[in-house]
């Protein structure tokens, strides 16, 4: 009897294990194919849509979604404290009126393939930003920063080749790199909501609103969404609102309660390719050996970035768990923040 016991707890342990990583793998490839065709969700909506307009009815609505459904779930409003609502308006404007602001009016000329591609450099900037405040990353991922802006700099200089592509177009996608990489780094020096979910809302309804104003600046007119906007182009809407925004949300942040970071990180290095992938299957963009190259150049030296700064946060075990979220943590101070 005993050992019938002990193997029927051998065998319900054992398909626990399995059912947890099926789930792991249904999460992360929601992550990888949510996240990675935003690029190309954002190359339709542009088709017929003012771009800053567009990007700001996106997250108003994945925001005020978020927000109603924290609100009944938790059956009260979030509370957030005026420093922590200042951080995230700052945060908010760097991710999403910077970061996505300026992705969304690039990639009216800019393919989705090569837009995923440099942004992917993102982490290489987070580390920059880190050095120039008196860090000292280590060997391994100095080299992996210098190979990946070799990347990032074949891309910019040479990669708009037979697109119609100019390197100052190109360029734009780079400041979006940058914008996103400075509010991931602000985002572990500034004091935000514990509330992961309500913050992200936030900041969404924020950052979209930021966006709203923005675009009649621009010269963007809000009569063209209702004039112009195709039925591609609102499913485009609904779907990076719902899937984008939501639906990648929501599973990225179950898997860093149930999964290791190494797997969570294969994130960084495989949603570009899947937006290489779906930019020419959906939208026929040209994949040119260039793109080929640079690109893997940025994905490798991600790679060896994140695994880096892995090993390094694992050799220092007492250093504080990072509550800030959804983020991709690369040492024990610094994360990189996640609203695609």
């Amino acid at each position: 009897m005993l050992r019938t016991a002990a193997a029927s707890t051998v065998g319900s342990a054992a398909g626990g294990n399995a059912a947890t990583g099926r789930r792991i793998w249904t999460a992360l490839a929601i992550v990888y194919v949510a996240w990675g065709s935003t690029y190309v969700g954002i190359r339709v909506v542009d088709r017929s849509v003012p771009p800053l307009i567009g990007a700001a009815v996106r997250f108003i609505a994945a925001g005020t979604l978020m927000y109603a459904f924290v609100t009944l779930r938790r059956g009260r409003l979030p509370r957030v404290s005026p420093r922590e609502l200042a951080s995230l308006a700052l945060v908010g404007g760097l991710l999403l009126t910077g970061g996505n602001g300026l992705v969304v009016l690039a990639e009216r000329r800019v393919p989705a393939g090569i837009a995923a591609m440099i942004v992917a450099s993102m982490p290489l900037w987070v580390l920059v930003l880190r050095a120039l405040t008196g860090d000292r990353p280590r060997r391994a991922t100095l080299v992996g920063l210098a190979i990946g802006f070799c990347g990032v700099a074949l891309l910019v200089l040479r990669g708009g080749q037979g697109h119609g592509v100019g390197v100052s177009q190109l360029l734009v996608v780079v400041g979006a790199a940058l914008s996103w990489a400075t509010g991931s780094f602000l985002s572990s020096k500034l004091p935000l909501p514990a509330d992961i979910a309500a913050g992200t809302a936030i900041e969404m309804l924020i950052g979209g609103a930021a966006l709203a104003g923005l675009g009649p600046l621009f010269g963007e007119h809000w009569q063209a969404l209702a004039g112009r906007a195709t039925t591609d182009a609102w499913i485009a809407i609904a779907y990076l609102a719902l899937a984008g925004s939501i639906l990648a949300f929501t599973a990225y942040v179950w898997l860093l309660q149930n999964a290791p970071i190494s797997k969570i990180s294969t994130y960084a290095y495989v949603n570009p390719v899947v937006a290489v992938v779906l930019a020419a299957v959906v939208l026929g963009e040209a994949v040119t050996p260039l793109m080929v190259l640079g690109g893997a150049v940025i994905v490798a030296a991600v790679a060896v970035v994140i695994r880096s700064e892995t090993r390094a946060a694992a050799s220092v075990p007492d250093d504080p768990p990072i509550e800030h979220g959804p983020c991709l943590a690369l040492d024990g101070a610094t994360e990189v923040k996640l609203i695609n």
